[in-house]
């Protein structure tokens, strides 16, 4: 790789000095060879060989840094492009690489940012697989180009690399690439100025005692924003006030973000905006409490429990759902009590009626005489009130929205999960949502230890739509299971290396 026999001067065991190494016959073998060559010469004594070896293994190990971006794009080409993370139950390939790699949310980033970079700059990805570029380089050359027009960025990219290839410096290439800029610039138009819009961005991470990391680039109309804020409550609050001015601008913050929570003006179901509209009949209302229908001879076995559509599977574990009741005028009800109440029998001939009889006579019909767009309650409406009171028809009644999952329960999940309980994902909690363990169909209790807190796609797509489970152990950790069973993955422990 670099000329570096042993130290006792006899060539290595892989390939001679010089001679070229045999080509691998598979990925694994690969692999192999890679790992094989890197763990040599980590454990090889660099100090008993000359500079100029030195010299040479460290441009060598630069030009395979080159190759690695380039080969590591490649193959997370492939898999992000067939939703290889899916198999594992990942939302994406990012999370993928922080879990089953094990390595940071920004490494992630930017493994995907180079795998994004390099379809873009085909160019670029042949001069890193060659070695002709390095890393940072060729990351500089892909941000300057990025600016030009599409059709001559990979024009542009051949030119700065055949600079670079040259001999010109970083600084003679931010030129050349300053040049190509202003030729290739189109007319200025005050109404499409670059605000800086497109690569915006805020990023908070946390820390496992809870203390932060803020970073980003902002738009001018949001740090103008915030620097008013900052400005406003992080001022000296007198002669005691021994704090730093960052130490102000970070307090003015929390002091931002605290009363801005107790404005009441943000939602208070952290960040969970679903709302179900549970439409019912009286009808299907009465039978699903147990009684009769209050429809003579209705036998309908086929009749809609709950007609219109379903909620999606998951939907309804974390929501607010709102209970609207509708009913319709039953004729033939209304024809037979009636016929029961002016019967033309003589008086003197018909039966003792006893108040309580008909009471519960009236009472358990009077709800469908009374509702729907021909009952009684709506003709009174629509024939003394005004629009838009005295519209065709109204629901016979709209419930109070309810929480399925109560405010303070919510809370206490989120101080327990803190992110989403799914293990190898780090989704925050106003991402999540708090599922039940056990459906509430089929006797799931709404308790700490029956709930847990997952993002959408694991809560929407990973359990309620790929059948994966999700369970929670006694010491608080997780196990996910995929459908087949084949697949068992725990928070608890570190996650297989990938192979």
């Amino acid at each position: 790789m670099c000329g570096l026999g042993h130290a006792d001067g006899a060539p290595s065991n892989m390939a001679a000095a010089g001679s070229v190494p045999l080509a691998p016959a598979s990925a694994r073998e690969a692999m192999d060879m890679v790992a094989a060559g890197l763990t040599w010469l980590a454990d090889a004594d660099m100090a008993s060989v000359p500079a100029s070896v030195q010299a040479d293994c460290l441009r060598e190990l630069e030009r395979a840094k080159s190759v690695h971006v380039a080969a590591h794009a490649r193959v997370l080409r492939a898999f992000d492009a067939g939703n290889g993370h899916e198999d594992d139950g990942q939302r994406s390939s990012r999370t993928w690489l922080m879990w089953k790699t094990q390595v940071t949310s920004a490494a992630a980033t930017g493994s995907m940012g180079w795998m994004r970079r390099l379809r873009a700059h085909p160019v670029i990805a042949t001069a890193l697989r060659d070695g002709r570029v390095s890393v940072s380089w060729a990351r500089q050359i892909c941000d300057w180009t990025d600016q030009l027009p599409e059709d001559a960025r990979d024009a542009a990219d051949a030119i700065l690399l055949g600079a670079a290839a040259g001999g010109a410096e970083l600084a003679d290439l931010a030129n050349l690439a300053a040049q190509m800029r202003r030729r290739l610039a189109a007319p200025d138009d005050d109404g499409d100025a670059d605000d800086g819009s497109d690569d915006r961005y805020l990023r908070l991470q946390t820390t496992l005692d809870g203390a932060g990391k803020l970073d980003g680039d902002l738009t001018s109309r949001c740090s103008e924003a915030l620097e008013a804020v900052l400005d406003a409550l992080g001022k000296k609050t007198g002669p005691e006030d021994t704090r730093t001015p960052r130490q102000r601008r970070h307090d003015a913050l929390e002091e931002a973000c605290r009363r801005l929570i107790a404005s009441g003006c943000i939602p208070d179901r952290a960040g969970q905006p679903t709302q179900i509209q549970l439409h019912i009949s009286l009808d299907d209302l009465l039978r699903r409490m147990g009684a009769d229908s209050p429809h003579p001879g209705d036998t309908d076995p086929d009749r809609p429990v709950l007609p219109g559509p379903a909620a999606m599977p998951g939907d309804e574990c974390d929501a607010t759902i709102v209970p609207v009741v509708t009913g319709r005028v039953d004729h033939d009800l209304l024809d037979k009590l009636t016929a029961q109440l002016t019967s033309r029998t003589p008086w003197s001939q018909r039966p003792a009626y006893d108040p309580g009889v008909v009471r519960d006579l009236i009472l358990a019909n009077a709800v469908a005489l009374l509702s729907g767009p021909g009952g009684l309650a709506s003709v009174l409406r629509t024939g003394t009130l005004p629009k838009p009171a005295a519209s065709v028809s109204l629901p016979l009644d709209v419930g109070t929205a309810t929480d399925t999952i109560p405010p303070h329960l919510r809370r206490a999940v989120i101080l327990r999960d803190r992110h989403c309980a799914a293990p190898g994902c780090l989704q925050p909690p106003s991402a999540c949502q708090v599922h039940h363990l056990r459906p509430r169909n089929k006797g799931g209790a709404t308790k700490l230890t029956g709930l847990i807190l997952l993002c959408s796609f694991h809560h929407l797509i990973a359990v309620h739509t790929w059948g994966w489970t999700i369970s929670l152990n006694a010491d608080g950790t997780t196990t996910m299971t995929s459908p087949d069973g084949n697949r068992v993955y725990h928070s608890h422990s570190p996650p297989t290396v990938a192979a």
